[in-house]
């Protein structure tokens, strides 16, 4: 992972941003045969072995669940640009894993069924064990900034909006709730199973002003950036009309820089600064 980090990150010069978690769907593990209850286990053990390779390009390494050696002679190939190493998130649902993110520097990724009063709890404690990050991981251009996952659908009007898309964002909550994201949902979920609800503080749906005013909110909670999810669901026609609307009415509401962490999103380029709040 450290040598295709810094591939991809030479191939866009210098714009990769890498995001890493632990996994949620129990059948994926069950396919290569990993304890699912361990997950978190090996992440610890694998998130600071990644960070030495990023930052020294060696590690004599031997682990519980990782052994390998890269000493004398021999050293990470290729380098990234962005030094010392691309902006790297994790993404967190649970306490543990949101303060391990914010103890080790990295940036931290938010679910996107989480409803607004989960976000400030978690985006708050993330901000406090920050205070943890010790000095030599405190480099990662991404620490201390929170980006939340949303998904999205912008019409004329609230009503246009739920007539277009509630049967299918209910349907797609329904999958997501059954047994193939067994033990995920234990610890993220949102809570409601009708559209007025999600409407309320999960998704971002409605109208521009309405989609505005949930996105002031979440800024507002301390969210630095959004990950919108523009799914294929409603047919092509309509999701771009959505994603038109949402970038002609919606993004120059927040054209102006957003709060990042450390400096973080002074290197995003145009096109990524589109979607920062």
């Amino acid at each position: 992972m450290a040598e295709n980090a810094a591939f991809v990150d030479i191939l866009s010069g210098g714009r990769f941003v890498l995001g890493l978690g632990s996994g949620y769907r129990k059948y994926e593990f069950d396919g290569f045969g990993v304890d699912f209850e361990r997950r978190r286990d090996i992440q610890e053990e694998a998130l600071p072995l990644l960070l030495e390779l990023l930052r020294t390009k060696r590690s004599d390494h031997r682990g519980q669940h990782f052994q390998f050696k890269v000493d004398g002679d021999y050293a990470l190939f290729p380098h990234a640009l962005q030094q010392p190493h691309p902006p790297i998130f994790l993404a967190g649902a649970t306490d543990r894993s949101i303060g391990v993110a914010a103890r080790m520097g990295f940036g931290l990724l938010l679910s996107t069924w989480t409803p607004f009063e989960g976000l400030a709890r978690q985006i708050s404690l993330y901000r406090r064990e920050l205070e943890a990050t010790p000095a030599e991981l405190r480099g990662n251009p991404s620490r201390g900034h929170v980006d939340v996952a949303r998904y999205v659908y912008v019409a004329e009007t609230d009503a246009r909006a739920r007539a277009e898309s509630e049967a299918v964002i209910l349907r797609h909550l329904e999958h997501f709730s059954s047994g193939h994201t067994s033990g995920y949902l234990g610890t993220v979920n949102a809570g409601r199973s009708d559209y007025d609800g999600l409407s309320r503080d999960v998704i971002l749906h409605g109208s521009p002003a309405s989609v505005v005013e949930k996105i002031e909110h979440l800024r507002a909670l301390g969210a630095d950036s959004l990950m919108l999810h523009y799914p294929p669901w409603y047919g092509a026609e309509k999701a771009i009309a959505s994603l038109e609307l949402f970038a002609r009415e919606v993004m120059p509401k927040f054209a102006a820089p957003a709060r990042v962490g450390d400096g973080f999103g002074r290197k995003l380029d145009q096109a990524a600064d589109a979607r920062r709040l």
